[in-house]
């Protein structure tokens, strides 16, 4: 009889946790390992746990699955990463599969296809949700923001003026408003509130909540 696939869920939400354990329970290639609700949880019982594919939640209330990615692939580069999501931003599915993911699905994901997406990441392939491949497809090519840029737009996001980027980021206000320009020749808008809208669409930065 051939091994199971050993699965280890990192997920905050609790309905989102205990569908995908409903789901993956009915499969009999697949078995569950582990659960986590946390970052530091995940991340412990993926070391000692070792599976064979990990569902890590985008949004955990002690991290970010785009920042741990590279940490579990260093702890256990056989182990693969898929990211789960509750709606799909380019930037963060560039960044992710970037960083080493093996997959991107969002929440609303059907239950063959976050299967489909498993067997996938096992067999070491990369797979993305269709709605997921579609919008990475559709912002293919843009130009990426730098890490200065993504500061400017990050502090847009939260509502500042260009005098108050300036002081918290100890650099001219001159040096922000040609920041400012760049971010929004970059993503395609012409204010602040449109870019502002789109970043959040897109995760070109991090809401914490």
């Amino acid at each position: 009889m051939k091994t199971p696939i050993r699965i280890l869920i990192v997920e905050n939400q609790t309905l989102a946790r205990i569908g995908i354990e409903t789901i993956l329970s009915a499969e009999t290639d697949i078995k569950i390992v582990g659960l986590a609700e946390t970052g530091a949880d995940g991340f412990r019982l993926f070391r000692e746990l070792k599976p064979d594919v990990t569902i890590l939640g985008l949004r955990l209330p002690d991290s970010c699955a785009v920042d741990e990615i590279g940490n579990y692939r260093q702890a256990n580069e056989r182990g693969k990463i898929i990211v789960l999501a509750d709606h799909a931003g380019d930037a963060e599915i560039s960044r992710s599969l970037k960083n080493g993911a093996s997959g991107y699905v969002c929440k609303d994901v059907s239950a063959d296809e976050l299967v489909k997406a498993i067997r996938t990441a096992a067999a070491g392939k990369k797979y993305l949700q269709t709605e997921v491949a579609n919008i990475l497809s559709e912002n293919f090519g843009q130009e990426e923001l730098t890490k200065a840029e993504r500061k400017i737009l990050q502090a847009i996001v939260a509502g500042k003026a260009n005098k108050e980027i300036a002081y918290d980021l100890n650099v001219s206000e001159n040096t922000v408003k040609t920041h400012v320009k760049n971010v929004f020749e970059k993503i395609g808008v012409s204010d602040r509130t449109s870019a502002a809208t789109l970043a959040i669409k897109r995760g070109l930065v991090r809401i914490d909540v």
